[in-house]
């Protein structure tokens, strides 16, 4: 994930210079404030609710409308600072003018994204004017701006970039491929009427994967590809992309994200991460490949604290990536393991795909959370045989075994930090608060355990850690409430019935369903995201796994195992991507590292697909 290539552009003027400070200014400084908001009012909703027995009837209401705009504000922050996830393998490989115009090229597709939002927006935000908000009797549309305006600052920005980066003549022909090329689809309209359900695979699987290798953002890619398929196969309004989208990034679960990534950011900042690890490192980093095998349990430990992956990626790796890159270790090797490590890890509660699946199907929360850690483990130890036959050469000469009283007292230190996850999961358990909310008890507890114990806490990094937050939040967020209105029209195609009743039939019965199930979901988690995939195959398939007999909660480990395998799966995983990003390692680094790893975990996902008791034993 990199700034898109200059070449060939106009050194920075003082005006577009002025501009970017203008928009930095604009947008951060609010996206700062709602990080900061968001978690003192659910915070607040905990504590009044808890403590005083007098909840707060508007706190979650006021959460929600904010929410929107902070998704908004930090996808075109993301923007700005070229933060979306894309892939960037394949224009690695042109030469540097080529890829100066295919990178243009891109710019154009995303002003045209965001051009076709603006009518729908407003459309959407009159439709919803109308609509008053239960506890603070507010127009809805004060939320729903958030995307009309959302949309015309990465119009804006997007043209800015367009100007300010590329040459005139480079900007005039990628205009004139694009028209050419919308042209040529609006005339063959007619033709695409007549071919059914080939269209998806025209707009959906050849469209989004050329957009993608061109390193189209994902969240773009899906969106333009959503917009283009509405407009040139069907009679619907582009209004329902918006609506699609409000609905996909609105949902009360995804607040835990912006603020399970502040939290990731923070056990990091106030050392509670470092305390972690240094125990871990203390125990086994004496051996060949320990710090890779610290890593995997600071994965395992820290998932149990965010639930969010690409705030543990954000809490592990600075911690241990300089050490690794000190002892040889390479940095497309340490980004395969930190990917395919939240792979592994996405069944450990409290994760918003177990979150999500209980929410939509009707399982038990507390089922998913108790049946989550087992497969998780025989994930790490897949990836633990592939560190030992990596890590077989490693020099170990200038490394020495910590002794007791060392390890013990990077125990004593790590104590309070050890200690968060209990916090959480007995905040949980016991009902003192929400999934949604426990992120903010942590927040809470890494506030005053960095202020207090540790006393780690650099106030001049809060800022840019709610900015970092915000950008993160809103790339994350844009890809879901995309890959929401695309789930939405796989959905209305008829595609997604098909799918299922094609599925309910597979020869085999059980274990032939079971295996479909893990290729389908394992491809799904890879193109829709885990959450925009549950919500629309969770309540169809949930339903066909109990009539086969197959434990709901059993179903549900091998799905979300097998869509974080996806997720993680490039050239599409978007995680894979975010590990990148937070790894700060070129995607072209890592790709080809990868595989051996995503091939251990799909060999403990088979594992896990065949053995029930992995998921149900301890239920």
């Amino acid at each position: 994930m990199h700034a898109p290539a200059q070449t060939g552009a106009a050194p920075r003027h003082a005006g577009w210079a002025r501009l970017d400070r203008g928009l930095a200014l604009l947008t951060e400084i609010p996206a700062a404030i709602l990080v900061a908001l968001e978690a003192v009012i659910l915070f607040a909703g905990v504590i009044s609710r808890y403590v005083f027995n007098a909840p707060l009837t508007w706190s979650d209401e006021l959460a929600s409308i904010l929410f929107l705009w902070l998704a908004m504000l930090g996808a075109v922050i993301a923007l700005r600072r070229d933060e979306h996830m894309r892939l960037t393998t394949f224009i690695g490989l042109m030469s540097v003018r080529r890829r100066a115009w295919v990178e243009a090229l891109g710019v154009v597709v995303i002003v045209l994204f965001a051009a076709l939002m603006l009518a729908p927006a407003h459309e959407h935000f009159v439709d919803q004017w109308m609509v008053m908000s239960p506890a603070l009797d507010w127009h809805d549309g004060v939320r729903v701006a958030a995307i009309g305006v959302g949309s015309v600052l990465l119009l804006v920005i997007a043209l800015a970039r367009l100007a300010e980066r590329v040459s005139l003549a480079d900007a005039l022909s990628c205009i004139a491929v694009i028209g050419v090329l919308v042209a040529a689809l609006w005339f063959l309209k007619p033709l695409f009427a007549t071919l059914g359900n080939l269209n998806l695979l025209i707009f959906f699987v050849v469209l989004v994967g050329v957009c993608v290798v061109l390193g189209l953002p994902i969240a773009f890619a899906f969106g333009i590809a959503t917009l283009a398929y509405l407009a040139l196969t069907t009679t619907t309004p582009l209004t329902i992309v918006v609506s699609r989208m409000d609905e996909g990034m609105s949902h009360i679960i995804l607040l835990s994200v912006p603020l399970f990534v502040f939290l990731g950011a923070l056990i990091e900042m106030t050392g509670l991460a470092r305390a972690m690890v240094d125990f871990l490192a203390s125990l086994i980093g004496h051996v060949r490949g320990g710090l890779q095998y610290v890593l995997l349990g600071a994965m395992y430990l820290v998932s149990g604290i965010s639930g969010s992956k690409a705030a543990d990626m954000a809490a592990v790796a600075p911690a241990l990536f300089p050490e690794m890159k000190k002892r040889g270790a390479r940095e497309g090797d340490l980004v395969a393991l930190l990917s395919a490590s939240g792979a592994m890890s996405e069944t450990i509660p409290p994760s918003l795909v177990l979150i999500t699946i209980g929410a939509v199907t009707g399982v038990s929360i507390a089922a998913l959370f108790t049946g989550g850690l087992l497969p998780a483990v025989v994930g790490m130890l897949a990836l633990a045989v592939v560190v030992y036959f990596q890590s077989r050469g490693e020099d170990m000469s200038g490394i020495k075994k910590s002794t007791g009283a060392q390890v013990r007292r990077a125990l004593w230190v790590a104590l309070p930090a050890l200690a968060l996850p209990l916090v959480i999961r007995s905040v949980v358990v016991e009902g003192v608060a929400t999934a949604t909310e426990v992120s903010t008890v942590g927040i809470a507890y890494s506030v005053l355990t960095g202020l207090f114990i540790y006393r780690q806490f650099d106030w001049r990094r809060l800022y840019p850690m709610l900015v970092e937050t915000a950008s993160l939040s809103g790339a994350i967020l844009l890809i879901i409430g995309c890959a929401t209105a695309m789930a939405w029209a796989l959905t209305q195609s008829g595609f997604s019935r098909s799918l299922v009743e094609w599925m309910a039939n597979v020869p085999g019965g059980k274990i032939g369903f079971m295996a479909i199930s893990v290729i389908a979901f394992t491809v799904l988690g890879s193109v829709l995201e885990g959450i925009p995939a549950i919500v629309v195959f969770g309540p169809l398939l949930f339903p066909v796994a109990r009539a086969l007999g197959i434990h709901e909660v059993h179903y549900a480990m091998t799905a979300v195992f097998a869509m974080g395998l996806g997720l993680f799966t490039p050239p599409f995983g978007v995680g894979f991507y975010a590990a990148c990003a937070i790894g700060k390692v070129a995607p072209d680094q890592a790709i080809g590292r990868v595989w051996p790893h995503l091939g251990a975990l799909f060999v403990a996902l088979i594992v896990i697909a065949a053995i029930p008791w992995i998921s149900v034993g301890f239920l």
